[in-house]
């Protein structure tokens, strides 16, 4: 079998796209670093909602453990592996361009089309998880033509607010982590003096559902590379996206620690009530009526951070491809607000179709397509160590190529293993979706060469939005990110050694 592995012409031809998909955003508002800690905690986790299904998986024990130990061997090295790749490919797109120089653009185009599904699917969860706490006071939304409207009202409002802007987005995001963890402050302190030890500690190995414990575990603890698609509209990515990883992952892990230490140490434990939801009857039987309220009130809003933080990141995402004519050139419009109108659209439609599946279909669908896209990041991370040593990381992990392999072998190993537990419906559904990713790339670049839709390339400028200036700076890599290249040559970055 002959080497798949892309040349030196082809690596070359891929990064004059990517240098020439570079947007002229000088004028733009950029994201700071504490927006940029609300994003990646709403891409994230977005608060405790939705790990109640982890205590009755698995006990308070297994469920506490979990959330302690599961970071360590996922979250931190996804975490890490996208502080570095962020930071040596700043732009919008994110792991599709990483795919890209790792493997070529067929492999990139998949990795776009996995991670846009997962993305999409994984949104159309919150709208519905919005109206599943507003009905507990409003029951009106539990079912019927009532919820169907709320539904869409809710799909669209949000949307809407995502097309003004990252900027908007972000300020939300910060206002809405603050007020979604508040009361969970609150019940910590209330619970301490009914806390016992020994409510921690109860398991039943013989009882535990290992595929909804992993599911749900997996579920509330990946997307760290999400963000990654919004490189090109932070704020100086070189040194702002590891210290914004960095603090979201404590944030993550205290957001969720807390809160399950909280309710499984101060009341009886019935694993049948531990379910979605279920946090705002423990703020009842500790804080009362008061806290209850403000914990629901918190659900929903929560919700509506993660929305706008997934369909965020998913739209630029759709913009980063067009931007390197992996997409037609109409995905690479932007608003007067900077933000990709066709992307924000489909992702919105994908939502709205999406909605119909149940929550468990939902989070193991979007799991699984999510290892396919990660282990194929995991690939091109530790392809481009090796292949390309001397690719400018700004930020790069202090571990040399062997160790970096050794700390992705246990999470590559969960990977794996949440896949195998994927019922036969995930599987099957799994592959349709991949297989029409494979037909849509050729299916792409045979419309492209017959000139049937307009693309963007290496020979063709952006697609200018209100923002830009007259000036020639879609190639400005004489940034602090890149100080030793000149405008326009070729990236020595990804070039073989």
């Amino acid at each position: 079998m002959g080497d798949s592995s892309p040349t030196q012409g082809e690596i070359k031809r891929e990064v004059d796209k990517l240098l020439h998909g570079r947007s002229a955003r000088k004028n733009r508002t950029k994201l700071q670093i504490l927006p940029l800690i609300a994003l990646i905690f709403y891409e994230v986790s977005g608060g405790p909602f939705g790990v109640e299904d982890s205590v009755k998986a698995g006990g308070p024990l297994l469920a506490l453990l979990g959330f302690l130990i599961f970071p360590f061997i996922w979250s931190i090295p996804e975490a890490l592996v996208t502080a570095e790749l962020a930071t040596a490919f700043p732009d919008n797109g994110g792991y599709v361009l990483w795919i890209s120089a790792a493997f070529g653009p067929l492999w990139g185009f998949q990795e776009g089309w996995w991670k846009w599904i997962s993305g999409v699917t994984d949104n159309a969860l919150y709208p519905v998880l919005f109206l599943d706490y507003l009905k507990r006071a409003l029951p009106v939304f539990g079912d019927g033509v009532f919820r169907l409207i709320a539904l869409l009202v809710i799909t669209f409002s949000l949307t809407y607010l995502n097309y003004r802007g990252l900027t908007i987005v972000g300020i939300t995001a910060v206002v809405l982590t603050i007020f979604s963890l508040l009361p969970f402050c609150v019940l910590a302190i209330l619970a301490v003096p009914k806390i016992r030890v020994q409510r921690w500690l109860v398991m039943d190995v013989s009882k535990t559902n290992w595929r909804m414990y992993l599911n749900t575990l997996f579920w509330n603890l990946n997307y760290w590379d999400s963000v990654s698609t919004l490189a090109g509209e932070v704020e100086n990515p070189s040194k702002t996206f590891p210290k914004a990883l960095l603090w979201a992952v404590v944030l993550v892990i205290v957001a969720y620690v807390v809160p399950l230490a909280a309710g499984t140490g101060a009341l009886e434990l019935d694993r049948d009530k531990w379910e979605d939801g279920y946090f705002a009857d423990i703020g009842m039987a500790i804080g009362g009526i008061g806290l209850k309220w403000w914990i629901e009130a918190a659900a929903a809003l929560s919700n509506m951070g993660l929305f706008e933080a997934e369909m965020s990141s998913d739209s630029f995402q759709l913009l980063g491809m067009a931007e390197t004519g992996m997409l037609p050139k109409v995905f690479a419009v932007r608003s007067k607000y900077g933000t990709p109108v066709l992307g924000i659209i489909c992702s919105a439609s994908g939502v709205l179709l999406l909605s119909w599946m149940s929550f468990q279909e939902i989070v193991e669908f979007l799991n699984f397509l999510y290892c396919f896209g990660m282990l194929l990041e995991f690939a091109a991370f530790v392809w481009l160590r090796m292949k390309n040593p001397g690719l400018v990381r700004p930020f790069q992990i202090p571990v040399g190529t062997l160790g970096m392999i050794l700390m992705l072998l246990p999470a590559t190993a969960l990977l794996i293993v949440v896949m195998c537990l994927a019922s036969w419906k995930t599987v099957i559904f799994s592959i349709t979706v991949s297989v029409l990713g494979f037909l849509a790339y050729p299916a792409l670049e045979y419309a492209k060469a017959k000139k049937w839709m307009e693309f963007l390339d290496a020979d063709k400028p952006k697609v200018p939005d209100d923002d830009d200036d007259d000036d020639d700076d879609d190639d400005n890599i004489n940034s602090a990110s890149y100080p030793h290249h000149d405008a326009g040559e070729v990236d020595a970055r990804l070039l073989p050694a």
